[in-house]
């Protein structure tokens, strides 16, 4: 159904909105001229690169062009890779039965799918296991390892896990099998007695290898030994890259160092896999020309979230010419993979059998690739039915027992019977997006124990959480942003509707040690402010320059203020399309937007504060940008209306209370020029100048410092201050 209206009267101006909290990068204009000028770039383009703090040349030519990287040879900054190397070459050259214990994630797939492919075309013996995610859990364990003895398996290779496997590790020694682990997680106080360890937690901090994911790991390892076999050259490498690269994306690895070197190269190259899977991947998710990359269907955005060369060691090799296609584009974006490809991958790992994902990443025929393809599209709507689903009967839950809580209690525990526990970190990213609460969520388990999954906003630790309940669990491990754990039943009494839960009061209590109550807001980063007039299409093809953007370099984000909306519509079942206006020197501007499952604010108000990213999109032939709106506000009025207060009145000492603390306001004479002060109880004072959003704070003027009113919490005391001048009898 397609609801439209023109822009709502004033009168819905004061409709909710969603409740962020915006944080502007402060601007460093000299600075940004500085290096627009020594790079041929706008200042817009390096203020971005300022953001991601890219502040000196040599930096700053490395990000922008990838190639110019100095890439250290593994060998020096992984120590086990040359007895990792040694172990691979003798069993191969032994026929040595090699068995790899992948995981059931999209980093994990890819991973074990990387060194299948390679070591069979490098003339290995081997074959792999993965541990299913309903009955054995993240990781390598001795079941597996004994199977593999069974089996004849004497080297055993595992990808993105067995950093923590002790136990495992140490029966696989004990029944004589050597051990090489290639991880990425973090590193525990005592090491597995392995052969030999390969993990970027283990190599120096400075190291362009130390964000790479266990794909990583499994690609340097894989090149590295197709390079020893003299086999760097005999077409295996491309494969591998492109592997690497869809599973860097899809894990979420940050696009930095020599990810970014890598994944800027295989993003040019996927289009024109000569892997079938890939293949047919792209084309079930109709990734190609012209597409709006990021949720080009509503069914996308039902998605996960809510990004080498011939050889390693400083090869300059050219870049991969590209092509025109006719179905495919020129190259793809990460969100191609973040939000495409990602998730028909991971949604097997989920809720299916992982295997489907290994056949699909290592045939050569295009009609079993086709098969698993297919497989993977049923998968995954079902995979998005069941989030929907979960994530109704959450919000019911939270809605019916917590809602009125939540500034209490800073933190959501929300635990039912029959949700499938392959999908409900998924529901709770969404709940963590809806509420800005870290979100703790779990199901029930066959054996009356319970399983969750937990995700978290910027300022608590989710593993440090964990931890503090770790008398109540069993099972838990993550890391500050997620985590995942188990319970044993008896630990939670009357979980569906109860707030006397012992997890959810332990919880609460270590919430409330680390977050404020202006926390409990969603968090948006803003780059820049862009009028509408900036808009066009020489900024959007500037902004490529930093690509590939994804973690650790988020899309830029742009904010506008006080535009009209004149149209909005609501189109499919959750999102708002909108014209927005604005009027700079008495032209008025306007462009499309989309807000993305935000049917819940509609009608939005008449004028708004917006934050954006930009997107091109492609209809019927004709290519517009268009913005993808991630942050609405009320216009701030408190610069306008300070100035008005403070050329008309003097009054001073007038008391008010914010958030239960009490302030005194008044204006005040600086110099020649006024000023609004004021003054909490322990004498700190924030000074506000009649013009711009820069006040001072401290208790005097030589070690105050600058800070942005139009940020919380300064916004919102300032609003408050001026409210209670403008109300106040007292002169």
């Amino acid at each position: 159904m397609f609801n439209k209206s023109t822009s709502p009267s004033p009168i819905n101006n004061s409709r909710r909105l969603p409740n962020q909290r915006w944080y502007i990068y402060p601007q460093k204009p000299d600075l940004a001229q500085e290096l627009a000028n020594k790079f041929n770039l706008s200042p817009i383009i390096s203020q971005l690169l300022i953001n991601r703090g890219i502040e000196s040349a040599e930096p700053a030519q490395i990000f922008l062009e990838p190639e110019s990287l100095n890439l250290p040879s593994p060998l020096v900054d992984f120590p086990d890779l040359a007895l990792s190397l040694e172990l691979l070459q003798t069993a191969i050259a032994s026929q040595t039965k090699i068995a790899i214990c992948g995981d059931y994630d999209a980093d994990g797939m890819t991973s074990t799918a990387l060194l299948l492919r390679s070591l069979r075309w490098l003339g290995a013996q081997v074959d792999y296991a993965i541990p299913s995610r309903m009955h054995d859990g993240y990781g390598i364990n001795k079941r597996i390892v004994e199977e593999f003895h069974k089996e004849g398996v004497e080297l055993i290779l595992t990808v993105d896990n067995g950093i923590s496997a002790y136990e495992p590790v140490a029966r696989a020694r004990e029944l004589g099998i050597k051990v090489i682990i290639t991880d990425h997680h973090d590193v525990p106080q005592k090491l597995p007695p392995a052969n030999a360890i390969l993990n970027p937690k283990l190599i120096r901090e400075d190291s362009p290898y130390r964000g790479v994911a266990g794909v990583g790991v499994a690609y340097i390892l894989a090149v590295s030994l197709a390079q020893q076999l003299g086999q760097a050259n005999s077409g295996i490498l491309k494969p591998m890259l492109e592997l690497f690269t869809l599973g860097t994306i899809a894990d979420l690895a940050p696009l930095t160092g020599v990810n970014r070197r890598w994944v800027k190269r295989g993003l040019q190259q996927l289009p024109k896999s000569k892997l079938a899977g890939i293949q047919a991947l792209i084309q079930m998710a109709g990734v190609g020309v012209g597409e709006i990359a990021k949720g080009n269907t509503e069914k996308e955005r039902q998605g996960e979230n809510h990004k080498y060369s011939n050889s390693i060691p400083n090869a300059q090799s050219p870049m991969p010419t590209a092509q025109s296609q006719s179905k495919n584009p020129k190259s793809l974006k990460p969100e191609d993979i973040g939000f495409r490809l990602g998730p028909r991958i991971n949604a097997i790992g989920r809720i299916s059998d992982p295997q489907i994902i290994i056949e699909l990443l290592t045939t050569d025929d295009m009609g079993i690739a086709l098969e698993r393809a297919m497989q993977c599209e049923g998968v995954n709507a079902r995979r998005q039915e069941m989030c929907q689903q979960i994530e109704q009967e959450a919000i019911a839950i939270v809605e019916e027992n917590f809602l009125l809580s939540l500034k209490d209690d800073r933190v959501l525990v929300v635990i039912n019977n029959g949700w499938h526990h392959g999908v409900i970190g998924i529901v709770a990213s969404r709940l963590v997006e809806r509420y800005g609460v870290p979100v703790f969520i779990g199901t029930y388990e066959e054996n009356g124990d319970i399983r969750g999954s937990a995700r978290s906003i910027p300022e608590f630790n989710v593993f440090e959480a964990l931890e503090f309940c770790h008398d109540l669990l069993g099972k838990y491990g993550g890391h500050r942003a997620a985590g995942g754990f188990s319970i044993p039943a008896d630990n939670l009494a009357e979980v569906r509707d109860s707030r006397e839960s012992l997890l959810r009061t332990r919880l609460s209590e270590f919430a409330n040690q680390c977050l404020e109550l202006q926390h409990l807001k969603p968090l948006i980063k803003i780059d820049a402010l862009a009028n509408l007039n900036q808009i066009d299409r020489v900024l959007y093809q500037q902004l490529n320059t930093l690509e590939p953007c994804g973690i650790e370099n988020p899309d830029p984000v742009f904010w506008t203020p006080n535009v009209r909306v004149v149209e909005q519509a609501t189109i499919g079942k959750n999102h708002i399309k909108m014209t927005l206006a604005q009027t700079i020197d008495n032209v008025r501007y306007t462009i499309k937007a989309i807000a993305w499952r935000w049917k819940e604010y509609c009608p939005i108000p008449a004028y708004i504060d917006i934050a954006y990213k930009l997107r091109e999109n492609t209809f019927n032939g004709e290519t517009n940008i268009e913005l993808e709106i991630v942050g609405a506000r009320q216009p701030n009025q408190a610069p306008k209306a300070l100035l008005s207060l403070i050329s008309t009145s003097n009054k001073r000492g007038i008391t008010f209370t914010h958030q239960n603390r009490q302030y005194t306001c008044g204006i005040y004479k600086n110099g020649s020029t006024q000023e609004l002060r004021i003054k909490n109880s322990e004498a700190k004072v924030l000074a506000i100048p009649q013009s711009g959003n820069i006040g001072l704070l401290g208790t005097s003027r030589q070690d105050a410092k600058e800070v942005d009113i139009s940020q919380p919490p300064y916004d919102s005391i300032v609003q408050t201050a001026i409210q209670a001048l403008n109300s106040s009898e007292h002169i």
